[in-house]
């Protein structure tokens, strides 16, 4: 038992050498890319949004004060 016990301990710790050694020389995707992603992303739909807002026509209606006309005010019959 003794043997397996260290045999494993062996492979595990050789395991965690490669792994932290590897890991130290590679950088992540987020830090190679991360910053060029968002700013492409922004300028994509800063874009897209801007092309919607000014070029497309459609009638927002965000507001309606003075394009709702009140209705006469009809008078009870009696």
């Amino acid at each position: 038992m003794y043997r397996f016990a260290k045999a494993a301990a062996n492979i595990s710790s050789r395991a965690a050498q490669q792994v932290r050694h590897g890991s130290s020389a590679q950088q992540s995707f987020h830090a190679k890319y991360g910053l060029g992603v968002m700013v492409s992303g922004t300028v994509f739909c800063t874009a897209v949004w801007g092309y919607v807002l000014t070029q497309t026509g459609i009638a927002w209606n965000l507001s309606p004060v003075g394009k709702v006309m009140p209705k006469e005010w009809r008078q009870a019959e009696e």
